[in-house]
């Protein structure tokens, strides 16, 4: 494959959430590892892209998106795409998730004045890039797909029963809990890049992973396509 310039990058955590994209794919170029990422440039909707799976959790997906932002420049748009635990009453399975705003579900320094979810010198949350977010109502429209927009957390545990207790106590407005997704908003915050969070409802952080198990296929192809659809209409 040519090396022009991608129009996104997305990232995913695991191999289950990369695997609809390659799928989708007309053009599928080699993985380049980078740390634990893998880098593949892929053709999307007539559109050059490059797929990042990343890892799980902050760094990895931190370490991962930095490299792709010195790689192909900040003006280039970070999507996180995969599955997401939804924790909101009346949120489905399947449902997908566009996380207008994200905030960091472990951060904790009330002690010095700063909002639970904030991390000090940032703000309180990070708002997804209005043309990304358009772009994604449209792609869920398009897909007939049933699109959810609010917040989504993150934190570094999965969500299970007894936490998403607490994080619905604690931020009664957040949609959806994942492991990623507010880690690259503050990269992006930080870059300048835009970016944009596309989550599917994988489980509803039931006591064990049965649940998130029998459905991330599904919820990773709802995303898959919702972002690979969005993605055709960036700077259409």
């Amino acid at each position: 494959m040519t090396a022009e310039a991608p129009v996104a990058v997305v990232l995913v955590a695991m191999d289950d959430e990369a695997a609809p994209f390659l799928d989708l794919a007309s053009e599928v170029g080699e993985p380049e590892r980078v740390g634990l990422a893998d880098h593949r440039r892929i053709t999307l909707a007539g559109r050059p892209v490059v797929l990042v799976r990343t890892g799980m959790g902050f760094v990895n997906t931190t370490a991962a998106g930095t490299t792709a932002i010195l790689r192909h420049g900040a003006g280039v748009p970070l999507i996180s795409a995969g599955s997401a635990g939804g924790l909101a009453k009346d949120i489905a399975v399947g449902d997908v998730v566009l996380g207008v705003r994200l905030v960091n579900a472990e951060a904790d320094v009330r002690a010095f004045g700063y909002v639970l979810g904030q991390v000090p010198r940032m703000p309180e949350a990070y708002d997804a890039a209005p043309a990304l977010a358009d772009a994604v109502r449209q792609a869920a429209s398009a897909e007939a797909q049933v699109l959810r927009e609010g917040t989504i957390g993150s934190g570094e545990k999965f969500a299970t029963a007894d936490l998403a207790l607490q994080l619905r106590a604690d931020f009664p407005d957040m949609l959806a809990i994942d492991m990623e997704s507010a880690a690259l908003a503050q990269l992006c915050y930080l870059f300048g890049t835009g970016f944009v969070s596309v989550r599917a409802v994988s489980d509803l952080c039931a006591p064990d992973g049965t649940e998130f198990h029998t459905h991330i296929d599904d919820a990773a192809q709802r995303s898959a396509r919702v972002v690979t659809t969005a993605i055709g209409l960036l700077g259409a």
